[in-house]
């Protein structure tokens, strides 16, 4: 039986040639670059995050990795704890050891490159009957072969309801490969997570039929720019966008899988978000551009768009920001 291979929204293509590898190669010897800057880390809140239940906390690990406590789950995207990746030493430590992490409820995975899918570090955070793992469409069948029988696999679009969080998984422009044999033999996408009963939160001030409802929340995965960006932003209200900024130069190899830091801040105001917090910077030397580089091509971005500073949050490492519910009307 033919494998399934899965596609972006249009068929943009993001394969690349020998030749193009090669140029990029080329090109990264020639390059001088300055890595001195790193990415601070902050001593995580250790005892509040193991105790909290209630409120919306998103803590950066590094990476793509963020502890979400979302509906009183406790929530992991693209968990990677490795040390190296390849021949690449991680740059940044960890903002949480594992060994430190509370009791996770729920994986999330965006798609299975080896910088978003660390087989190690999910044997060290699942708990089986306790942890659900959420992976794109195809994966689930080698998931359930690692040993983590709690899977679910999602198509883009659909929604599943896990605990008190309705989780939708929505398209990105990226691809897939883990060996030279399973080139987008799965999916790639992000998520979206909103408190699946509205009504079970408590009424605002004076019963005006509002309530206190936590933010919806956006993990944009990996992606290239694309108008999936949009579609997103029209089809929900999204209060916080988790958005990668790095991994982007030479862009003229990058620019189908990854965002550059400007086109970064044209997303976040695609889908139309309140709250940025850049990732995918900073950890792993994936491509020629460094942290610094990153973070000053997106604060051009945002001054130039008169996006005000407040709306873009920089976390360091195992820094954790409380998210505070808004008054709104129930389901927005």
């Amino acid at each position: 039986m033919a494998k399934i291979r899965y596609n972006n929204i249009d068929n943009v293509s993001t394969d690349k040639t020998l030749k193009e590898f090669r140029q990029w190669r080329e090109e990264r010897r020639r390059k001088k670059k300055d890595y001195t800057y790193k990415v601070p880390n902050h001593p995580p809140q250790l005892s509040y995050l193991a105790g909290n239940r209630l409120e919306t906390t998103i803590t950066w690990i590094g990476h793509s990795t963020f502890f979400l406590q979302y509906e009183g789950l406790n929530i992991i995207t693209d968990p990677i704890w490795a040390r190296r990746l390849g021949f690449e030493k991680r740059i940044g430590q960890p903002g949480i050891p594992l060994g430190d992490i509370p009791p996770i409820d729920l994986i999330l995975i965006s798609h299975s490159h080896y910088d978003h899918l660390h087989i190690a570090s999910i044997r060290r955070l699942y708990r089986a009957g306790t942890t659900t793992l959420v992976v794109p469409e195809g994966l689930k069948r080698k998931m359930l072969r690692k040993g983590f029988p709690d899977c679910l696999e999602m198509q883009w679009w659909q929604e599943l309801t896990l605990g008190a969080v309705k989780l939708t998984f929505v398209p990105t422009q990226h691809w897939t490969r883990r060996t030279p044999f399973d080139t987008n033999s799965s999916h790639w996408g992000g998520y979206v997570l909103q408190p699946a009963d509205p009504q079970k939160h408590p009424e605002g001030e004076e019963g005006k039929g509002q309530r206190k409802l936590p933010p919806n929340l956006y993990f944009a995965g990996d992606s290239g720019f694309f108008p999936g960006f949009k579609e997103i932003g029209s089809r929900f209200k999204l209060h916080v966008a988790l958005m990668p900024i790095g991994a982007y130069e030479p862009e003229w190899f990058m620019n189908s899988q990854h965002v550059n830091p400007e086109e970064a801040v044209q997303a976040f105001l695609d889908v139309g978000a309140e709250l940025m917090i850049p990732m995918h910077f900073g950890t792993f030397r994936l491509a020629d551009d460094t942290a610094r580089e990153a973070l000053d091509r997106m604060e051009l971005a945002r001054a130039a768009h008169g996006i005000s500073e407040e709306r873009i949050r920089t976390l360091g490492y195992g820094e954790t920001l409380v998210v505070h519910p808004e008054e709104r009307p129930p389901g927005q």
